[in-house]
């Protein structure tokens, strides 16, 4: 049973949808704007019409032989997009920024994730300790934010942090008690350990390769075990969950449930792993983004 997969997808209303897929492309749609963005996974035809993939209001262009990448937009006196605009998910409100890694600022696949940590912190009955590491532009945070939990978001980019910020201040969450930290994720969780910090909740997505803000090298096939190894040791004794995704395309979430499931074996819980998926408008099918691995503490009936 532990080495099934499964299917995390978002059910509630978003501001997002995943249009169409195919020939190594992605059709999105962000609030009122379309995109076309690549898929190198997708290895086969696009349904939509081509007439329909050309009304996109940008395309991102991957570098080739040297070219930088860079985003195509179609802006015309009547049609300028903006720097910016605002999207929601939920109670949470968070803008969508055209970025030069192909992103819009969060991952729309998350989503899944964000209900579950609002559903998961409201219905603990007691006040909730949260962590996000490499929170990026704090979607997740804000998720946890939003259902009454102390909040903690540690990220190494100055710029993801001034995003969230700004997220925060969208949100009309200014007022709830939300730390955000310019840190190295492994730096901190060893921090915190010494200072005898105890958090409940847990979710982290670490890069494949990346560097903290003095220069730390990070590389996910050498500092995940440590990294889950860290985390495990400032959970509380009541933890409610922990949660690891990874867009590694050399890992797979049956690798990270049985690290998950290992680093957690003494504590009373189940851990589910599985592709994070967005359902494509078009054909109805469960399109993979990422790899996940979710520890959920056993509910205990008195």
């Amino acid at each position: 049973m532990e080495n099934n997969i499964k299917i995390f997808y978002t059910k509630t209303k978003s501001d997002y949808e995943l249009l169409d897929t195919g020939e190594g492309q992605k059709l999105e749609r962000f609030g009122p704007y379309t995109f076309a963005r690549p898929y190198e996974n997708a290895v086969w035809n696009k349904t939509l019409d081509k007439k329909e993939w050309e009304k996109a209001d940008g395309v991102f262009i991957s570098g080739k032989a040297g070219a930088k990448p860079v985003w195509q937009m179609k802006n015309t006196e009547k049609t300028k997009l903006p720097k910016s605009w605002v999207m929601s998910h939920g109670d949470v409100k968070f803008y969508a920024t055209p970025t030069s890694f192909r992103h819009l600022s969060f991952f729309p696949e998350q989503a899944s994730h964000w209900d579950f940590i609002n559903t998961e912190i409201k219905n603990a009955g007691r006040r909730i300790k949260f962590l996000n590491l490499f929170g990026y532009t704090g979607v997740a945070s804000l998720s946890a934010l939003s259902a009454d939990a102390d909040v903690t978001h540690i990220d190494a980019s100055k710029e993801s942090l001034t995003k969230l910020k700004e997220n925060q201040e969208l949100s009309g969450l200014s007022d709830k008690p939300l730390r955000i930290l310019l840190d190295d994720c492994l730096k901190f969780i060893e921090k915190e350990a010494k200072r005898g910090n105890k958090y409940d909740a847990v979710i982290m997505d670490p890069p494949k390769f990346g560097r903290g803000p003095k220069g730390e090298t990070w590389k996910i096939e050498e500092s995940l075990p440590k990294l889950l190894q860290g985390v495990k040791n400032i959970l509380s004794d009541k933890p409610l969950f922990v949660i690891v995704t990874s867009y590694s395309t050399d890992s797979s979430s049956l690798n990270l449930g049985h690290a998950l499931r290992e680093v957690m074996s003494d504590c009373a819980g189940i851990v589910e792993q599985g592709e994070m998926c967005v359902i494509e408008k078009s054909q109805g099918r469960a399109i993979s983004m990422a790899h996940t691995a979710v520890w959920k503490a056993k509910k205990i009936i008195l």
